[in-house]
């Protein structure tokens, strides 16, 4: 088995609720879902840690029971908070966007018939780059 999440304890070999952490979550979820930011939330319930860790938290269905873990917060609670999530990222514009690639430029060389012109060997070099063009393209995606 993984990592236990916080708020858990494992007591011979099953999931059980550890009170303390257990309120903490709580207070982060309905922190968060009356208007505190990600990390506001968990410094104000006790438990300061970073917002992505806090968004982590707040999308782990496990806290609402299932299997191996029992319930420490309600579904509706779960649903509200990941509803609010979505609301954020949506007025923040920070839905469906996804990271600009700039494509790498494609790089053509054409290279004309090559003769022998001199002896000297760095000479005959210095003609051959001479005959070297190239063609940079964009990909297109």
């Amino acid at each position: 088995m993984s990592h236990t999440p916080y708020g858990y304890r494992i007591e011979n070999g099953i999931a059980v609720v550890n009170d303390n952490e257990a309120q903490c979550i709580r207070n982060i979820f309905n922190n968060y879902i009356d208007g505190m930011s990600l990390s506001e939330a968990a410094k104000a319930a006790g438990y300061p840690i970073v917002h992505s860790s806090v968004k982590r938290m707040l999308t782990k269905s496990c806290y609402c029971g299932y299997d191996f873990y029992p319930p420490i917060i309600d579904e509706a609670t779960f649903q509200t908070a990941n509803e609010e999530l979505k609301r954020r990222a949506s007025n923040m514009n920070l839905v469906g966007k996804k990271r600009r690639i700039i494509p790498k430029p494609q790089t053509e060389f054409i290279m004309g018939t090559p003769q022998r012109h001199y002896d000297d060997p760095y000479k005959q070099a210095e003609y051959l780059y001479t005959l070297i063009e190239s063609k940079v393209t964009l990909c297109q995606k």
